[in-house]
């Protein structure tokens, strides 16, 4: 799945900020980057900093690979590391058990390594440990789910939930525009409603086809699992017999969700899926997916990245600044038709 977790964190927007952001949502989300993202490709930016420096060594803990997403981030990470001669990564192996974590931290805190990048099985329950590792003056790189505190990390890498939404809502105004469509009918299958995660996701595509006069019609939530999807998305074409736009959070989730619209053979509905998974790269080539949102399976790479700099002193060459940004949000930018072979590269496999 893409992976939804529940301690991912929105920024806020409001008022006219959100208009701003819906414009700039409008102007950038099917535009790629012209860098190369990291874990994408063997691209590194060009600069001085990709020239050998200290070398350093990099703790890394991240969650169980048991999904498509989360095995992105942690393969992704273990190869940034290999793209440097002056890196040596300690990987702790993948786990869901946040204990097991602490344990993890502790041990690269007594191994006095120069920075950490973690991904928290849980945000909360490891902000101590990371807390004890900035005291003991090791760097700790915090990525997607965030500490309870703000001692706890010295860089935070998050990508964007509420972003998700707005940018998928915004695509989704696009087809109604370009369509004509007078009295269209708006559908979203979402994760699990309970998480924050899948609330800022709804709530950013709810505020964004506001903006344009829509608003959703039908929806109906899933697990982010493909048995979820498949019956999620089975019980709102039952109860929808006319849609023109769906929006699905999640594109591992999104297997089940197409299996039950080809079982179904409905088709007559823009598809928008989340995250950007293999699957739905092919399928947007195809024709059978009209776009996807990204959610960046590239985090802990960036945080390998980050950890280097902010341990060999440096900061990000392409900012004045001299140290590293305190926080960075990633884009969630939608891959259409028009620059699908540009994320082709970052796509993960369900």
């Amino acid at each position: 799945m893409s992976r939804p977790h529940p301690h991912r964190r929105l920024r806020l927007v409001t008022g006219g900020a959100l208009a701003a952001l819906l414009v700039v949502a409008g102007c950038t989300s099917n535009t790629p980057e012209t860098d190369s993202s990291s874990g994408g490709t063997d691209s590194k930016a060009v600069s001085a900093n990709d020239d050998p420096g200290k070398k350093v060594v990099i703790g890394f803990s991240g969650p169980a690979a048991d999904h498509g997403w989360l095995a992105a981030i942690n393969s992704s990470a273990l190869a940034e590391a290999k793209k440097y001669d002056d890196v040596e990564l300690k990987a702790a192996e993948g786990t869901n058990d946040a204990s097991l974590q602490i344990s993890q931290i502790e041990t690269f805190i007594n191994d006095k390594v120069d920075a950490i990048v973690l991904l928290p099985t849980d945000g909360a329950a490891l902000t101590d440990v990371a807390t004890k590792a900035m005291e003991a003056g090791i760097p700790v790189i915090n990525v997607d789910r965030e500490f309870s505190s703000p001692f706890a990390a010295r860089t935070t890498v998050l990508g964007d939930n509420y972003g998700m939404g707005v940018s998928a809502g915004t695509y989704a105004c696009k087809v109604v525009k370009d369509k004509g469509l007078d009295d269209a009918v708006i559908a979203e299958i979402a994760g699990i409603d309970s998480l924050p995660l899948t609330q800022d996701r709804s709530k950013g595509f709810k505020d964004a086809l506001k903006a344009c006069g829509q608003n959703v019609d039908n929806r109906v939530a899933a697990e982010f699992t493909v048995e979820s999807g498949e019956k999620a998305a089975s019980n709102l074409l039952q109860a929808a017999p006319k849609i023109d736009v769906i929006w699905n959070h999640d594109d591992d989730q999104g297997v089940g969700v197409k299996a039950a619209f080809d079982n179904a053979d409905r088709h007559e509905f823009a598809f928008i899926g989340g995250a950007g998974s293999a699957n739905a790269m092919r399928w947007i080539k195809d024709g059978s997916m009209a776009a996807t949102v990204i959610y960046p399976p590239t985090q802990a790479a960036d945080g390998i990245r980050l950890a280097r700099l902010i341990a060999q002193n440096k900061g990000l060459s392409d900012l004045v600044q001299v140290e590293v940004p305190k926080r960075i949000v990633l884009n969630a930018p939608v891959v259409t038709k028009d620059n699908v072979d540009d994320y082709m590269a970052l796509g993960f496999e369900s």
